[in-house]
């Protein structure tokens, strides 16, 4: 048995071999195309899981883990710019009683009272003041 272990461990030296955040949504990605082709028989959704099946395992056994970093940095850059997407659109109705502008200068983000007509808003930050209309 140790002997096999031995193998292994030396099989996986030098490779990037680590589950990250990409790959977890890749592994997610896949036990949901699993779900889905458990009730919808098609041969595309079999193709599709192969594929992240093979390209999860690839990036698991590459050897390049510069790449695969970048891959995962890629992947986060991504899935940030999607969340903050997301929030802007749900957080706007969450807070129906202010309005958050910002900065012309600084690009800070100030949060004022909604419905006070035109107001001069002052930054924190830069110590600018503007005109807006809430």
């Amino acid at each position: 048995m140790n002997n096999w272990r031995d193998k292994l461990y030396r099989f996986m030296q030098g490779r990037y071999g680590r589950i990250d955040e990409l790959g977890r949504f890749l592994m997610y990605l896949l036990f949901g195309l699993l779900l889905v082709s458990f009730f919808v028989r098609s041969s595309i959704f079999s193709l599709l899981i192969l594929l992240v099946l093979i390209y999860d395992y690839y990036r698991i056994l590459s050897k390049d883990i510069s790449a695969r970093y970048q891959e995962n940095q890629h992947y986060i850059q991504a899935r940030e710019k999607v969340r903050t997407k997301w929030n802007k659109l749900t957080g706007s109705h969450r807070d129906s009683t202010h309005r958050i502008y910002k900065c012309p200068t600084c690009g800070q983000k100030v949060r004022v009272p909604k419905g006070k007509g035109k107001i001069s808003i002052h930054c924190p930050n830069c110590n600018c003041n503007f005109i807006k209309r809430t």
